[in-house]
């Protein structure tokens, strides 16, 4: 099968969210422009630390004043994910780079793939390699998808206060209590 690229400069949205209930949820990241729709699944630590790692650039280019629209207030996103709802590819490595001459981050999603060749740099006119999302936004775009993943990473089973594992509704065998219930 021919390799995919989708490329969205700029999206018009670019969100993550979740299908299914607290502690069974699939974690998206979802790009649209216009009627393009494109979601890939990836895991919560994924998103978590996506989000991280973004906040941590715009702190930096804030820092240095390099995006001063940063100061700007961000219409929080609190739609769903939109319709229809396709998992494209499961991803496997998530790059971030800032591109200092146009202002904007961009975002590299890769599909995972078992094939230990393909950890080179492939060009997007290659035919063979691991399918991608390519999304590239302004700096006040990455703050709000910042503010809208930390909000749907907390809004999952909360942690036990011993062990750090998420709490199941009839508690869990606690390491740090010797398997006691908590």
């Amino acid at each position: 099968m021919a390799r995919r690229v989708h490329i969205f400069d700029p999206p018009d949205r670019f969100v993550c969210g979740t299908v299914g209930p607290v502690g069974e949820r699939t974690f998206f990241l979802q790009a649209i422009a216009g009627p393009r729709i494109i979601s890939v699944a990836l895991e919560k630590v994924q998103v978590a630390v996506m989000a991280d790692r973004i906040g941590a650039i715009l702190a930096e280019l804030d820092r240095r004043g390099t995006a001063p629209a940063l100061q700007a207030t961000v219409e929080q996103d609190e739609r769903p994910l939109d319709e229809p709802l396709r998992e494209e590819f499961r991803v496997g490595t998530i790059a971030l780079s800032w591109d200092e001459d146009q202002g904007v981050l961009e975002v590299e999603a890769r599909a995972q793939t078992d094939d230990p060749e393909v950890l080179e740099v492939e060009r997007d006119d290659d035919d063979e390699g691991p399918d991608l999302v390519r999304v590239r936004i302004s700096p006040l775009a990455a703050r709000g998808f910042v503010e809208r993943a930390a909000r749907i990473v907390a809004g999952g089973r909360p942690p036990c206060p011993f062990c750090g594992q998420p709490l199941e509704p009839q508690g869990h065998l606690c390491p740090r209590r010797n398997g006691y219930l908590n």
